[in-house]
């Protein structure tokens, strides 16, 4: 078992930067990829960006690509998604989730995070 905490959401305004963080335990933590994901009310959950368990190669999506960054810090199990240059259309839950492969899957609580314009 891995257990996510998300922390760092916030009301913010367009234009303003939060960093979120997403603190594991359990499993080893290098173990696991991860990635951040966001839901906006009556939407599906979308990917935002993953990293490799090394970390050493990031994917985002092309709607945060230049804005946000992902990293990770495997000797303090925790990721982290800088966002800078927010906009409204980034208000959603973000949840981050480890991957492992087959059923080796978990998924955190979910920060909540609005930009208003």
């Amino acid at each position: 078992q891995v257990q996510l905490v998300e922390s760092g959401g916030g009301l913010v305004q367009a234009g303003d930067s939060l960093r979120l963080s997403c603190a594991a335990s359990g499993r080893a933590f290098s173990r696991y990829g991860m990635g951040w994901f966001r839901q906006a009310p009556g939407k599906g959950r979308e990917l935002v960006a993953a990293i490799t368990r090394a970390g050493d190669t990031s994917i985002y999506a092309d709607s945060v690509k230049g804005r946000f960054t992902m990293s990770r810090d495997n000797a303090e199990n925790t990721v982290y998604l800088q966002m800078n240059n927010l906009k409204p259309e980034d208000t959603a839950v973000y949840f981050c989730q480890a991957v492992g492969g087959g059923q080796d899957n978990y998924w955190g609580q979910g920060t909540q995070v609005t930009v208003s314009s």
